[in-house]
């Protein structure tokens, strides 16, 4: 059975939504504040969240980024601003996807249910998101703190890969044949090549991309040291 974590203060539209969901056949856990949503979600494994905004003690885009950092379960904000959110702002918010209030609850569900495909075919995820770098796949896009970087094919698939297998190292070899192919007869500093200028866009404090003498590479976000 999916599992829901449903975080709304507001108690008739939580009950609501609360009886709508489990007659569809979901098991709800529901919270009405962020700090209650946080010691909920520590504790159990959720397939979806549905994640109001405007919360006492904690806000939702608290919520948002610290449910990321620790998880990657789909995320349904649900915002009573008449605003639409773009891509870049939910991305920011580490959101899958949102639904403005008021909505039909068939809208709430069909959202659910993609929500759903999506996180069971990984070839489907069309955000990748590390710290400050946001990446949509299916417009060839990359932000850097919100600011769109221009890269060429090849660093954009390089960098499509990284994010894909981070914290993974990565031998020349395997980026060679991933992004090249098994035919590719040329020498293997390439790669080097694309490396130093897709940080020079990037990554110019390597935060993200670390050398691994001898080896290859390893992408993986690392704070600055004091």
């Amino acid at each position: 059975m999916v599992k829901i974590l449903l975080v709304e203060d507001d108690k008739n539209i939580q009950k609501l939504l609360n009886l709508e969901l489990r007659h569809n056949g979901y098991q709800i856990d529901s919270a009405y504040d962020g700090k209650e949503a946080m010691e909920i979600f520590s504790k159990n494994k959720y397939d979806i969240i549905l994640l109001d905004l405007m919360l006492p003690k904690k806000s939702g885009k608290e919520l948002c980024s610290e449910f990321k950092n620790l998880s990657d379960t789909p995320i349904i904000v649900i915002t009573a601003k008449d605003s639409v959110l773009d891509k870049v702002e939910l991305l920011d918010l580490g959101a899958n996807d949102y639904i403005c209030k008021p909505f039909d609850i068939e809208e709430l569900l069909a959202r659910i249910r993609v929500a759903l495909r999506l996180k069971n075919d990984n070839t489907s995820k069309d955000f990748l998101i590390e710290k400050e770098i946001k990446m949509i796949i299916s417009t060839k896009q990359v932000f850097l703190n919100n600011e769109e970087i221009n890269l060429t094919k090849t660093e954009f698939l390089i960098l499509e890969y990284f994010m894909k297998n981070k914290k993974i190292s990565c031998s020349r070899e395997k980026l060679l044949t991933n992004i090249w192919g098994y035919d590719f007869d040329g020498e293997d500093k390439i790669v080097d090549v694309y490396i130093n200028a897709l940080r020079k866009k990037i990554d110019k404090e390597s935060r993200y991309i670390h050398t691994i003498r001898g080896f290859g590479y390893l992408f993986q976000y690392k704070e600055r040291e004091e």
